[in-house]
């Protein structure tokens, strides 16, 4: 059993954010001694750690929380674990098309700005 300082220092979250994913859910059943600290295990490290890599590849708090159910029994939860991947995945291709866009754009403003004697390109090009 670890207290909450001993997580905090193997997972790199916060007390604050583990109070926070267990009043939201992410974690629960989480066991207290007869002076109401709370206890962790290894057990739930290993949720914390998976909540950690799943906010790294972008899945919201609800996402998490769905995932963390299906990680009870992932072989009846595959075809739902397989569309939530997919539809993450359409979601980030479409954050780099813009990105690439914001970039690209981004790129001429700043060439127009270095060959311009007149004005701001930027700012020009920001109030269009």
């Amino acid at each position: 059993m670890y207290k909450i300082g001993e997580i905090t220092k193997k997972t790199g979250m916060s007390a604050d954010t583990l109070r926070y994913y267990e009043k939201y859910g992410l974690i629960t059943d989480i066991s207290r001694n007869a002076s109401g600290i709370r206890q962790y295990t290894d057990k739930d490290i290993s949720k914390l750690k998976f909540i950690k890599r799943a906010q790294r590849m972008n899945f919201s708090l609800d996402e998490i929380k769905n995932l963390l159910s299906m990680r009870e029994d992932p072989q009846h939860a595959k075809d739902s674990v397989r569309q939530l991947t997919a539809d993450k995945l359409n979601h980030i291709e479409n954050q780099l098309t813009e990105l690439t866009t914001l970039r690209n754009e981004m790129q001429l403003l700043l060439n127009l700005c270095r060959g311009s004697s007149n004005g701001c390109p930027i700012i020009d090009g920001i109030e269009k």
